[in-house]
């Protein structure tokens, strides 16, 4: 099934229709947008035909100057049975062979009140928004002091719980159990929760809880960039974990790569509060400020003036 039909632009942008209603159901593919400027001049080589068509007034002024055979020919070649739909804007008339063509072929004609820039700009935010990769994590998302950490790890580790311990010292909860994930840009991701399992949460012994009817509207949202991956794991006495915080480990979820640190999970160890200052300390990072390198920078100057004193 395709994510986007010519009929979800009309009502997102309340476009008007003016002909071949039959093809409203068309599956949108792409999010490229074409102003056939070329085409109106008679070159259909490489003529995108499986993007939406944009006729601003560049191309209708252009277009009313051709002899009525031309602008028979041209609107007919235009008009095939995979465009999704041909949008005049500015609220310009749509010509009369262009809506002869698209009744033959079934292609939607739409008209918009905005200027051509600004419809092409809205509609390429918003088909790639819908047209994005998508996946599916399991896992818990939380907004902690901005940051989109993405909790990971096996079940039964302690994540629904930590998350409700978060929520309860005021960061907010975006999706528990499974994080929807889209790729918005080459390195951005942005999680959400199913619809179904929107604001609740899943704590052992307790069952079903609703966070926004429990804590109040402030402690969730609906969706939030990822930044930060944490992975919690039962603690391993043979595994050797990073104790300066040197490493940086990389997780990648789709094309993109997200930092990912590895918690692991014991009696008597705070996760909530190691998991909060994680988020902080990556922002100091983001901001320049690296204390595990700076440790190390000192701890390198005292052993070679260490060095220095025996000679």
């Amino acid at each position: 099934m395709s994510k986007v039909r010519t009929k979800d632009i009309i009502e997102k942008f309340q476009l008007e229709l003016i002909s071949g209603e039959e093809g409203i159901s068309r599956p949108i593919i792409t999010s490229d947008l074409s102003r056939p400027g070329l085409e109106m001049a008679g070159y259909f080589t490489y003529y995108p035909k499986e993007r939406i068509q944009l006729l601003g007034r560049t191309e209708l002024t252009f277009f009313a100057k051709l002899t009525p055979e031309e602008k028979k020919s041209r609107m007919e070649q235009l008009c095939t049975d995979v465009t999704p739909a041909i949008i005049v804007s500015r609220e310009m008339e749509a010509p009369p062979e262009l809506i002869e063509a698209s009744e033959k072929s079934n292609v939607p004609v739409l008209r918009s009140p905005l200027k051509t820039t600004r419809l092409s700009s809205r509609l390429t935010n918003f088909l790639e928004s819908k047209l994005a990769p998508t996946t599916a994590v399991h896992g818990v998302l939380v907004d902690i002091y901005g940051v989109g950490v993405l909790i990971t790890g096996k079940s039964g580790v302690g994540k629904s719980e930590t998350a409700l311990e978060l929520v309860k010292r005021g960061h907010r909860l975006i999706a528990d159990d499974c994080v929807e994930i889209r790729q918005e840009d080459r390195d951005t991701l942005v999680g959400s929760a199913p619809e179904l399992i929107r604001h609740l949460l899943e704590i052992r012994g307790l069952g079903i809880i609703d966070v926004m009817t429990l804590f109040g509207a402030g402690a969730v949202r609906s969706h939030k960039r990822i930044s930060l991956v944490i992975d919690l794991e039962l603690w391993d006495p043979n595994k050797q974990y990073d104790r300066l915080g040197l490493d940086e480990e990389k997780m990648k979820i789709l094309d993109a790569e997200l930092t990912k640190l590895t918690i692991p999970v014991r009696p008597g160890r705070n996760l909530a509060v190691i998991i909060e200052v994680a988020a902080m300390n990556f922002r100091l990072k983001r901001m320049g400020f690296n204390a595990a390198e700076q440790f190390t920078n000192k701890l390198a100057d005292v052993i070679e003036d260490g060095d220095h004193e025996d000679f």
